[in-house]
């Protein structure tokens, strides 16, 4: 299937104002406005529909508190949020230096877990519908999907452990069937793809195989919550870690690492034997969208800090790296105090651009109608420049920097596709990053485990370092989380939480312009050759937004140019 031929996207004629809003498959409230012009988008606004107030509610707490709060932002991060705030404040007081070497690594067994368990169900449960036909199984050949499947599954290792037989695959299309004759489509009730949609490419038996382990997905998600619980006391808002290490006295003992253990192998099969073939197997049918949805900065934190490297974002095992103009063998060294959030275009008190530090929340909503200011995010900037965090900035610095895993596996998956490495840069890379940083993550994490085992083998038992109060300090918590780049930012005053900021992923992503007019990254994206075959059902915003896996959750109005009259739709 590497073979493939890319081909030309259908695209509609003539002017469109067209209006997602709100985005679903994501969490949070996302309103998408793009003007269309023969079929590509040349105009585009990206709203966030939401304001929190989180920094404000945190003022004059105990910082030691930041994390209950924090996390709570979403049932989605959840644990990715407690680290930050975590970090924060273990840097703020200094402790960051003396971490317990276990307290590191159960961290990071905890924020890998949540890795696996968000990229499978971005894969799967948010985007593939993107891509997938799920009614269109109804016509497939189950013997020649079995075969398809048998073949798929090898992409990997040469010894699956999970194949997908026929009856299961007779199964799935039985089920299908049985819901569509019903009438009664559930979550599938409003999909573009019903009806037959231009942009939908996939064969029948593709679009079987992929709904198969979209159903099988649905099941294994649970175990990857269930491993972050092992350790996390329960997820979402997991509850084990404190300042200077964690809580969890449990996760030493044997019971308690074999129960992660068990779990992690049935993850790691199903990343083996079924995403990473997935991704390739699908993506083979649309390698046009290799050069649609690019963008030009990038960066990232880095992730999993080595035994006392709390403090040192270079000594991650994933490197942390800034890209400028998509230039992959000039990697820039991340510096912090480069970082500020703009508010011209934003739901905001006007005011100059600000470092975290001094960061200001200050709401002061216009209108929906307002072009000039548009949305609740504020719009982070990296030396001014608008710049893309997550997965595919991750693989981006640490491809760039020679990290031998990224160089084997980015490599691999772009020799399978038969696409060279300008194919990173656009939606289709943005989604093949995602499952390469999992793959990656999933392999380092038994590493991880060995590392603890051998531990607590030596008697070494720490897992929280003693740490005082301070009356005034400064304190930032760097998470590269599955979304990108997270960090917290605090001020302490009288022992108090004085200033708190968050600067989250999805604000780096999908933000509005800057004080110097600049697009956000979803933005800029859109308005790179992203093509529009049907105005009434524009299932390529979706493929490109949905590429961010946006952290914001939302039916579609598309507006007639000509007449005025908005259509509405419940978009799956």
């Amino acid at each position: 299937m590497s073979g493939c031929s890319p081909k030309a996207a259908p695209m509609a004629h003539g002017k469109h104002d067209v209006v997602v809003d709100p985005v679903t498959r994501i969490e949070g409230h996302l309103r998408i406005e793009a003007v269309v012009e023969d079929g590509k988008i040349v105009d585009v606004r990206s709203s966030s529909q939401l304001f929190r107030g989180l920094e404000i509610i945190l003022k004059g707490r105990d910082p030691r508190d930041a994390q209950h709060f924090t996390q709570r932002s979403c049932g989605v991060c959840t644990y990715v949020h407690a680290l930050a705030s975590v970090r924060c404040v273990d840097n703020a007081v200094g402790v960051d230096k003396e971490l317990p070497h276990n307290a590191t690594i159960i961290r990071n067994l905890v924020l890998a877990a949540q890795f696996m368990h968000d990229h499978i169900v971005h894969f799967y449960h948010l985007h593939a519908l993107d891509f997938v036909d799920v009614t269109g199984c109804l016509s497939a050949d189950v013997n020649k999907t079995a075969e398809i499947a048998a073949a798929v599954a090898k992409t990997v290792r040469p010894d699956p452990k999970i194949v997908s037989s026929k009856e299961d695959l007779q199964k799935t299309k039985d089920t299908v069937k049985s819901i569509v004759d019903s009438g009664r489509l559930g979550i599938f009730t409003n999909a573009y793809f019903l009806g037959g949609h231009p942009a939908y490419v996939l064969p029948p038996e593709v679009n079987l195989l992929a709904t198969n382990h979209y159903l099988n997905a649905l099941h294994l998600q649970v175990k990857a919550a269930r491993a972050m619980a092992v350790f996390g006391a329960k997820n979402p808002h997991t509850q084990f870690t404190v300042m200077g290490g964690v809580s969890c006295y449990e996760g030493l003992t044997d019971k308690y690492i074999n129960d992660f253990l068990a779990l992690y192998a049935d993850i790691k099969d199903f990343i083996l034997d079924c995403y990473i073939p997935d991704l390739i197997a699908v993506a083979s049918y649309y390698k046009d969208w290799a050069s649609i949805g690019g963008t030009t900065n990038f960066m990232s934190f880095g992730e999993y800090p080595a035994q006392g490297g709390e403090a040192d974002l270079n000594s991650r095992y994933i490197k942390p790296g800034v890209i400028f103009d998509r230039k992959i063998s000039d990697v820039k060294e991340f510096d912090p105090t480069k970082i500020e959030e703009h508010v011209k275009h934003s739901w905001y008190k006007d005011g100059s651009p600000k470092h975290p530090y001094s960061g200001v929340t200050d709401p002061m909503y216009t209108s929906l109608d307002d072009k000039a200011k548009y949305s609740w995010m504020k719009a982070p900037r990296y030396e001014g420049k608008s710049t893309e965090v997550g997965p595919l900035a991750t693989c981006l610095v640490n491809y760039g920097l020679g990290h031998p895993e990224f160089v084997k596996y980015v490599n691999f998956v772009l020799g399978k596709l038969e696409v060279g490495p300008d194919a990173l840069f656009s939606t289709l890379g943005r989604t093949g990053a995602r499952g390469i940083e999992c793959l990656i993550t999933c392999l380092k994490t038994e590493d991880m485990v060995n590392d603890l085992k051998e531990n607590i083998a030596k008697g070494n038992l720490d897992i929280c370092k003693d740490w005082d109060m301070p009356a005034e300090a400064q304190g930032v918590g760097f998470v590269n989380a599955p979304r990108g780049g997270l960090s917290h930012w605090i001020d302490i005053k009288d022992s108090k939480i004085d200033n708190f900021q968050l600067v989250v992923p999805s604000t780096w992503n999908l933000g509005p312009r800057c004080d110097n007019n600049l697009p956000g990254p979803t933005e800029e994206a859109l308005l790179d050759n992203t093509p529009i075959a049907d105005p009434e059902r524009p299932v390529e915003i979706l493929r490109t937004v949905h590429s961010y896996d946006p952290c914001i959750a939302c039916g579609v109005h598309v507006i007639d140019n000509k007449t005025g009259n908005v259509k509405k739709f419940r978009v799956l």
